[in-house]
């Protein structure tokens, strides 16, 4: 069974935060998403495209949460919670998030997205020229660089893909070079566009 069938079986064919049931698709938790099941939500063309553009954001739309906060799924649930603490300022998101209940690791993977800190708190990634990385994007490496505590060199031009951010300091960025995990410093890389 795809992973749509598994997640239509799931919602019963609707979103699984404002329960329309039409324009439906898989939308996979940012940034740090095990996919899958376990990772994803079926939501609609509104909601998925409030979630990723939050200027385009519609807080009235969003009062729906209040009854898919009570999903007993957990992607549902970190995915509400990211939504109203991204509205907390509106007042009634708030009230939701205070009677809301999530197990210690759905509110870790919840906080990951930085949506319940206000823009001053976040932490910026910017690349060599400037543009915003998030988790997930593809960088290429514009320098040689040398990986500390062991003889590798990751080469100039090396794409590193699904890189995670460090969220304690702006510079830092984690990703695989080969089989390696590194930690590379944002000033020397490029982020990659969709195409390449």
């Amino acid at each position: 069974m795809s992973l749509l069938q598994d997640l239509e079986n799931r919602s019963g064919n609707q979103c699984e935060f404002c329960a329309a049931t039409n324009q439906l698709s898989v939308y996979e938790l940012k940034p740090v998403s095990t996919g899958g099941v376990d990772g994803s939500v079926l939501a609609c063309e509104t909601c998925i495209s409030q979630i990723e553009n939050p200027e385009t954001t519609d807080a009235n739309h969003w009062r729906c949460l209040n009854d898919s906060m009570w999903s007993e799924h957990s992607p549902v649930k970190i995915a509400v919670w990211r939504m109203l603490s991204r509205l907390r300022k509106e007042g009634w998101p708030q009230d939701l998030l205070d009677m809301m209940y999530l197990e210690d690791d759905e509110l870790r993977l919840a906080k990951e997205s930085g949506d319940h800190l206000d823009e001053s708190e976040k932490i910026i990634h910017r690349d060599a020229n400037g543009a915003i990385l998030q988790a997930g994007d593809s960088v290429v490496l514009i320098k040689d660089l040398k990986v500390k505590g062991s003889s590798m060199v990751a080469k100039q031009g090396t794409a590193v893909r699904r890189i995670s951010l460090d969220h304690e300091n702006a510079k830092y960025i984690e990703g695989k070079v080969g089989p390696t995990q590194i930690v590379i410093i944002t000033d020397y890389v490029k982020k990659m566009s969709e195409k390449e």
